[in-house]
């Protein structure tokens, strides 16, 4: 067989392969916390994932960026349904994540469509029990900044609240330097407050069959470790991945970040 034949036959046997394993990589949903859009949180985790060969998608959640919807309409069911029709293209099932209160979407996804989803990852995120809301969480968490007085500004009508905006740094990217911390306090907009306060609604036999990773922040102001802690101890976890960084380690530590997510993709 000389060179050029042998190159041939390689090529075609090999080519096959290159394509099944780009194919066996499920797509990445990424899901923004409060006071966040998804662009905002996952504009340095997104390119490193892409760069490992992942598809991803990233789901703006209504009620920001001023498209219009009236913050007191905005369930958890809507925000479960956005995500929902995000995935529906997408025929394998995906790894969805979560970051702070996209944790409580991200579980309410999963009792809807558990076989949509290959693997859940909660990034600092609340990991609710059935009958629990961002809310009821919140209120147990001793060390989170977000419950010292002031720290919270509710709206007139309540319809959203927002973080004071001489403590958006300190409570979100307290271990940021410079521009990242600047760039963090920034972010940070008003959120519809309504679903703060709705319960997950969860079962055994739907979102408990969905494999579970956890990426605990260790410097974490707004969901403490103490929280987190709280929260893992009662869950059933495939891993639990320590970061020493704070609310915002998507910003701050982004290549841990990814490189926990994509732990959760082998699965």
């Amino acid at each position: 067989m000389n060179m050029a034949i042998f190159l041939v036959v390689t090529l075609i046997l090999i080519f096959p392969m290159a394509v099944g394993m780009a194919a066996s990589k499920p797509t990445i949903v990424l899901v923004h916390g409060a006071f966040q859009t998804g662009e905002s949180t996952w504009r340095k985790v997104k390119p490193e994932l892409e760069a490992n060969g992942y598809k991803v998608i990233v789901v703006n959640l209504p009620g920001r960026n001023g498209d219009g919807a009236d913050p007191k309409t905005l369930t958890t069911e809507v925000y479960r349904d956005v995500v929902l029709k995000a995935m529906e293209t997408e025929k394998a099932p995906v790894v969805l994540v979560g970051h702070s209160f996209g944790g409580i979407t991200i579980s309410n996804v999963a009792e809807a469509a558990p076989e949509k989803i290959k693997a859940l990852v909660y990034l600092s995120a609340y990991l609710p029990q059935d009958g629990q809301s961002l809310m009821s969480l919140a209120q147990t968490d001793r060390d989170s900044y977000l419950a010292k007085p002031g720290n919270l500004v509710l709206a007139p009508d309540y319809s959203t609240a927002s973080i004071k905006d001489e403590q958006k740094a300190e409570i979100f990217g307290n271990d940021a330097t410079g521009e990242d911390r600047d760039a963090i306090a920034a972010s940070l907009i008003a959120e519809p407050a309504a679903a703060q306060g709705m319960p997950a609604h969860l079962t055994e036999a739907r979102f408990g069959k969905v494999p579970k990773y956890y990426i605990e922040t260790t410097q974490d102001r707004t969901v403490s470790p103490f929280l987190q802690e709280q929260m893992i101890g009662h869950a059933k976890l495939v891993k639990v991945t320590k970061i020493n960084a704070g609310h915002a380690a998507y910003i701050t530590q982004p290549n841990a970040v990814a490189a926990a997510i994509i732990e959760a993709t082998k699965h």
